[in-house]
């Protein structure tokens, strides 16, 4: 029985880490990488162990690009690091306020709020909070690309045995 739950464990872990990507609630990739990581301790195989050492990379890769190629855009766009930390404590209070939905809208709004704060014209700072909002899409995305690529490696492994 107990063997069992081992054998569930990795792919559950899998499963709810590339939710929380997706619903940004739970450490994501961490997730992922834990369900890999158990799959290879109770299955100590060679191929399980190299498996882990390469989703572990892809995993760092992925965090990696995950900030530099959205922190690029926002840059090129004139979003200052500062207008994103207040936006990001907005998504945190909206999360709370408004279950679901409520991280996007506090992000937005905190983007949008910064910028006209700032002396933007309402379309510049609305331009500015589009290229913030795409940047933080792409952001997921690549963690979403990263995560799967980390389970496809798990996939590779039950397939090899």
């Amino acid at each position: 029985m107990a063997q069992d739950a081992w054998l569930v464990l990795p792919p559950l872990l899998i499963l709810l880490g590339l939710v929380g990507i997706v619903v940004p609630a739970l450490p994501g990739t961490a997730f992922v990488l834990a369900g890999v990581a158990v799959w290879a301790v109770t299955t100590h195989t060679a191929t399980a162990w190299v498996l882990l050492v390469l989703a572990v990379l892809v995993a760092a890769a992925g965090r990696v690009l995950q900030y530099l190629l959205p922190g690029q855009r926002m840059r090129e766009a004139g979003v200052r690091t500062s207008t994103l930390v207040v936006a990001l404590l907005l998504a945190v209070v909206g999360f709370f306020v408004v279950p679901v939905v409520g991280a996007v809208l506090g992000f937005v709004l905190g983007v949008w709020l910064v910028e006209t704060g700032r002396g933007s014209s309402r379309g510049e700072a609305w331009v500015r909070t589009r290229h913030a909002v795409v940047a933080v899409a792409q952001s997921m995305g690549i963690e979403l690309a990263a995560a799967l690529v980390v389970a496809g490696l798990y996939v590779v492994g039950l397939l090899l045995g």
